[in-house]
């Protein structure tokens, strides 16, 4: 995964996008999560992450491994979803973006986090979180929230619930480069596993699902055993480099997003994707092992 060189029709298509001979496709606000839970205690591989691999017909990124996610809906906008923890203001700060569009990928993130895992960042109060979502009940209003049958804030106030903003960490943005000709414009967040909840294989976007120390699924990537797009294996490799989900959370607590779009570097046989500066350390660190 590490720098692999780019195909040279895709070197191409760059050039074109980069003269403006091409002009390239209107990313796509996108909400992701990065699910986090201890590893075995005799592990040194960081904590454990949950992955998804996408069904292999999937028009973007079939049959890579990606984090719980997807696109922000016209509903996640909607001022009516009860809210606890920082409020909109503050992930606007940290987001980059303004409150109603901070808003709109809070939600997203719970709201995809529920569709795609059966996690729920959610509770009754601001200081509770729901213990079990594994009911009938709970997977019909699941499934009726992923066929945008039910929105969010009427799911929340038919349950009395309340969304828990504070149980997400800011981690990173990323946005497709030039030449995909489906873009999107991702938040990466982080948040534990709550206590008492489960994941569940049922994303209908998925053909299966695992839970991995975060450096096994980088070396999986590396020894060929799985896929990844580049964003999600440098997001593996930097969470990591800490021994628990508290960890990530505390690096995450002062972060904000600057949002980086991956432009091609080299020439011909030797061009690859470049990566935020914070990263290249342990990239090189990987590559001299």
């Amino acid at each position: 995964m590490l720098r692999i060189p780019l195909p040279p029709h895709l070197v191409e298509q760059a050039k074109e996008y980069a003269d403006g001979t091409r002009q390239p496709a209107e990313p796509r606000d996108a909400a992701t999560v990065v699910l986090l839970r201890g590893s075995p205690p005799d592990s040194t591989a960081g904590p454990a992450i949950y992955l998804l691999r996408r069904q292999s017909s999937m028009a973007f990124a079939g049959g890579m491994c990606v984090f719980p996610g997807g696109g922000v809906d016209r509903r996640d906008f909607d001022a009516g979803v009860a809210w606890a923890g920082p409020p909109p203001a503050d992930w606007a700060a940290r987001l980059g973006v303004d409150e109603a569009e901070a808003r709109a990928l809070v939600c997203a993130a719970v709201r995809e986090t529920f569709e795609e895992s059966g996690v729920l960042l959610a509770g009754a109060s601001p200081d509770e979180v729901v213990a079990d979502t594994t009911g009938e009940d709970w997977e019909a209003d699941r499934v009726a929230l992923e066929s945008r049958e039910l929105a969010m804030s009427d799911f929340c106030s038919r349950r009395g619930l309340v969304l828990r903003s504070d149980l997400l960490g800011v981690w990173a943005g990323w946005q497709t480069p030039v030449f995909e000709p489906r873009r999107y414009r991702t938040w990466f967040f982080v948040a534990s596993l709550p206590e008492g909840q489960r994941t569940r294989d049922v994303s209908s976007e998925s053909s299966s699902v695992t839970w991995m120390p975060a450096l096994d699924a980088v070396q999986a990537v590396d020894d060929g055993e799985l896929m990844m797009m580049p964003p999600t294996y440098l997001t593996c490799l930097e969470v990591g480099q800490h021994t628990d989900p508290a960890a990530v959370l505390a690096a995450a607590s002062g972060r904000s997003i600057d949002m980086f779009t991956p432009e091609v570097t080299g020439e011909a046989d030797s061009a690859t994707l470049s990566m935020p500066d914070r990263l290249r350390p342990l990239v090189e660190e990987r590559l001299g092992r």
